[in-house]
């Protein structure tokens, strides 16, 4: 005779979990809105989801509609990388710089908003 087993797998979110993602959640909003408020925009834009990307492209790329690039796949991770790479020349940092924001770009971005570097403009063409 066969047995039928029933194993029930629920993935049930542990609070800790939940706990640390949301803490996280928090710090890169307030560490966005530290930035905007750095570079002369208002900082409760961090809060707002697309006008956040919307301010993060006008200071780095000086035009704000150029957010609208992420939505072309495979492009959209290049558009990325060279935004983490022009946020760093907009706060006059290194390539090292913009490679920690690249990988690693909640630490980073807590540097930038909570260091003591200064919003510099739009990082022209080299």
């Amino acid at each position: 005779m066969w047995r039928y087993w029933n194993y029930n797998y629920y993935a049930e979110p542990h609070p800790g979990v939940t706990f640390f993602s949301l803490a996280l959640g928090v710090l890169a909003v307030i560490a966005l809105w530290k930035i905007f408020e750095k570079a002369g925009e208002p900082g409760w834009g961090a809060i707002i989801p697309f006008y956040n990307a919307y301010l993060l492209f006008k200071i780095t790329w000086g035009n704000g509609w150029n957010f609208l690039l992420l939505l072309i796949p495979i492009a959209n991770i290049v558009i990325a990388i060279i935004t983490m790479v022009k946020l760093a020349k907009a706060f006059g940092k290194s390539g090292g710089f913009a490679v920690g924001l690249i990988f690693l770009s909640l630490i980073f971005e807590c540097i930038l908003a909570f260091g003591n570097s200064t919003y510099q403009g739009v990082p022209e063409k080299s």
